[in-house]
């Protein structure tokens, strides 16, 4: 979905019909399951993954980004936390989309070893 605005949307629009692999549409009805009812999760849901070609691994990861985005939500809103200003946002997510979630190298940084320069 990175860079395809179209895709983006048709998931938010209706995961169930967006033009996204089978895998990924199983990934995310578990998620909405995890996050609209976890005592409903079950053995069964994780094998089902599994079964569409999600490793234990990024099924762990799935639940870990959707615990912390709950425990995020929930912290802000109890401790009223302001968001960013739209440009802030704009920049970071121009930031982001060039270069990922890790900011840059302090300038003049020694280069990563194996000779990459890190991000």
């Amino acid at each position: 979905m990175l860079g395809s605005t179209e895709h983006v949307q048709a998931v938010l629009d209706d995961v169930k019909t967006a033009p996204i692999p089978e895998a990924e549409k199983a990934l995310f009805a578990f998620v909405d399951k995890l996050n609209d009812a976890p005592g409903d999760v079950c053995r069964e849901d994780v094998e089902r993954l599994k079964a569409a070609g999600w490793s234990d691994e990024a099924v762990y990861d799935a639940v870990s980004v959707c615990a912390l985005f709950n425990f995020y939500n929930r912290w802000i809103d109890g401790t009223g936390v302001q968001g960013l200003s739209p440009a802030m946002y704009e920049r970071s997510a121009k930031r982001m989309a060039t270069g990922g979630y890790l900011p840059a190298p302090p300038p003049g940084s020694p280069p990563k070893p194996g000779g990459e320069p890190e991000r």
